[in-house]
């Protein structure tokens, strides 16, 4: 046996991890998850069948550290050749997974302002593991890297040229999860995926990737994971003026109005009831309903946009916890876009099928379920020459 990859995704409150047998291809052995990170947390862990191998609640776990210290002392003395880390900010320095050592560690630190509720917990991991574990050979994978190639109008913002030498430019979000699924759907089209698809990662979370032979070529996350869609907690895209307005007429600071863009706004915020699109869903207030429509209308104005830039559409593919699980919010999605050759199969749909969309509709349409911890053992074990 080659050995063994720990593949770690550290959250503002959570640790997932993953356990992978390294081979041709990695093969998952272990999947779980602490939440609760900071109040009384919760342990599960199962195997690749989904058979419960530990599950605990109620334990006190006051940071990232006590987290990785409780997984490192249950996986005991598993054979781990290393462990790959999800990290969501590479800059413009990492554009391809690399080895960690404590000079690109501090690289990445540098980085947390630019992704200040995901790159601080990211790199405690790393540090942790680098301290506790220094002889375990870390692998950075990066959500930014798949975006990097992307021309420079898809790159720029519209302000002075001077900024972008300071790192201000669109950078791009969840390319982990998008190479995956361009690379599963090449594999259920037979080899090749259609030229131009765009697909939909839609979860707490949400953004659109245009992609071109498989290749990012827009995205509708920009300079933070704030720009685009309207999402759970989060604005999705907000006229700068606005917040110029928050600053002045309403006194607010930056600290308030970063709290404001992240934690209180998006469906949470448009519903006054809860970012969770099942709630939304379930309920019968009018309220509700009108934030299930923006984050539908949000979705269909950007998505013509991404069509625009590959001059068509060959595919749309839906991802991500809501992506994969709501027939409703994919039908209402699609049901304006037939000008762009996109048209349903209610029983398909309906079905969580993977191809849902209408035999015959000039562009076909996919639910695929995402998997960025595969995408991680891939390149980590690639990078370890297992």
């Amino acid at each position: 046996m080659a050995g063994q990859i720990l593949v770690l995704n550290a959250g503002s409150s959570s640790l997932k991890f993953g356990v992978y047998e390294a081979g041709a291809e990695p093969v998952l052995a272990i999947r779980g998850q602490i939440a609760g990170i900071g109040r009384d947390a919760s342990f599960r862990a199962a195997d690749a069948t989904g058979l419960t191998l530990a599950e605990e609640t109620g334990r006190a776990v006051p940071g990232h550290g006590a987290a990785l210290g409780l997984l490192m002392d249950w996986l005991g003395s598993r054979p781990l050749a290393g462990a790959g880390h999800r990290v969501v900010h590479g800059g413009i320095d990492f554009v391809e997974p690399c080895r960690l050592t404590q000079a690109i560690a501090d690289r990445l630190a540098a980085l947390e302002p630019l992704a200040p509720h995901h790159q601080p917990h990211n790199v405690a991991a790393i540090r942790w593991l680098t301290r506790e574990r220094p002889r375990l050979a870390q692998i950075a994978c990066f959500d930014t890297a798949f975006h990097a190639a992307q021309s420079g109008p898809a790159r720029r913002l519209g302000l002075p040229l001077a900024y972008e030498a300071k790192g201000l430019r669109r950078y791009g979000f969840h390319g982990l999860s998008y190479e995956f699924v361009l690379g599963r759907l090449a594999e259920l089209c037979g080899g090749q995926a259609p030229e131009r698809v765009i697909v939909a990662h839609l979860g707490n979370g949400a953004s659109l990737c245009a992609a071109r032979d498989g290749k990012s070529i827009a995205t509708t996350m920009g300079f933070s994971t704030l720009d685009g869609l309207v999402m759970a907690t989060r604005s999705g895209s907000v006229d700068p003026g606005a917040i110029l307005h928050l600053l002045r007429a309403e006194g607010m600071d930056a600290e308030e109005i970063e709290d404001l863009l992240y934690n209180r706004s998006g469906l949470l915020g448009l519903s006054g009831l809860s970012g969770d699109m099942r709630v939304l869903l379930a309920s019968d207030r009018p309220a509700a309903a009108a934030a299930v429509e923006q984050y539908c209308y949000a979705i269909q104005r950007n998505l013509g946009s991404l069509a625009a830039v590959l001059e068509g559409l060959d595919a749309l593919v839906f991802t991500g916890g809501v992506g994969e699980n709501s027939s409703v919010i994919r039908e209402r999605v699609c049901a304006r876009l037939g000008w762009l050759g996109i048209s349903l199969d209610p029983t398909a749909n309906d079905a969580n099928a993977t191809r849902i969309g209408a035999p015959g509709s000039p562009a076909t349409a996919w639910v695929i379920p995402t998997d960025e911890e595969r995408v991680i053992a891939r390149h980590a074990q690639r990078l370890l020459h297992l």
